[in-house]
């Protein structure tokens, strides 16, 4: 099996520094996006060095013995490196980032994240969110301190509860899938489920074309005056003699604009 995938990322209409980052690694099985926390400093080069450590361990490690610990290990250091760094430069303060994961290996996906940068499955042509945000709103939900009537109506609904960076004990959760043949996995940045339902994302997916409906994806975001940062990457699982073959693409976006 093989994999396509595109990715893009954009600053959105009102922001002048984009704190996303995204690594894409297809020869490794290995995707990841990362978005600098809002309203704390350094959010772009918290997201960066996230990255940077995670495609430095990959590189390192042979595909053979790439596995989830070692990524998992990877985000311990850069948490390890970010408190360290905020200690130092921002004293009482926190530098730190969301980030999901995707690793595919012997036809699995799993999918490794912290925060609310989701991780979604396209299948049969229906869209399920795959991650779990980890965020204030959602806890009281599972406690039952809330109510999902009162959910759009509250008031730290964007409060994150887990970020690299964000505290001494970093808890990761992972989730697994056995592929089948054209999924296509999401990951994005909170900046496009912000502007854009999962009905929207699902119709747009509904492209044969990733390189399309990544673009549609990030374009249609714009178009609805994105305030944050927006990031996504599409990959799509297929067998190695599918006739639909789609080259890897990195593509700019500020042409949009």
């Amino acid at each position: 099996m093989f994999q396509s995938s595109y990715a893009q990322t954009h600053r959105g209409i009102k922001k002048k520094i984009n704190e996303d980052a995204f690594l894409k690694m297809p020869d490794y099985g290995v995707w990841a996006v990362a978005d600098g926390m809002g309203g704390h400093p350094a959010g772009d080069l918290a997201s960066q060095l996230i990255l940077d450590d995670l495609e430095k361990v990959v590189i390192a490690t042979s595909s053979s013995n790439l596995n989830c610990q070692i990524l998992m290990d990877s985000l311990q250091n850069s948490n390890y490196k970010l408190l360290k760094y905020a200690k130092k430069r921002y004293p009482g303060m926190s530098v730190g980032s969301t980030v999901v994961i995707l690793f595919i290996k012997d036809e699995t996906s799993h999918l490794l994240w912290v925060g609310d940068s989701r991780g979604y499955l396209f299948r049969k042509k229906r869209l399920h969110q795959l991650t779990k945000d980890h965020t204030e709103i959602n806890d009281m939900l599972d406690f039952g301190m809330l109510d999902p009537s009162e959910v759009d109506n509250y008031p730290l609904s964007n409060v994150i509860t887990r970020a690299v960076g964000a505290g001494q004990k970093l808890e990761i959760e992972i989730v697994r899938d056995h592929l089948e043949e054209n999924d296509i996995l999401l990951l994005c940045s909170d900046g496009l489920t912000k502007e854009m339902t999962n009905s929207d994302i699902e119709q747009i997916l509904q492209s044969v074309s990733i390189v399309d409906s990544g673009m549609a994806l990030v374009h249609s975001s714009l178009v609805r005056e994105a305030h944050d940062d927006v990031t996504c990457i599409l990959v799509r699982y297929q067998s190695e003699n599918s006739l639909l073959i789609e080259s890897n693409i990195d593509t700019p976006i500020s042409f949009l604009l």
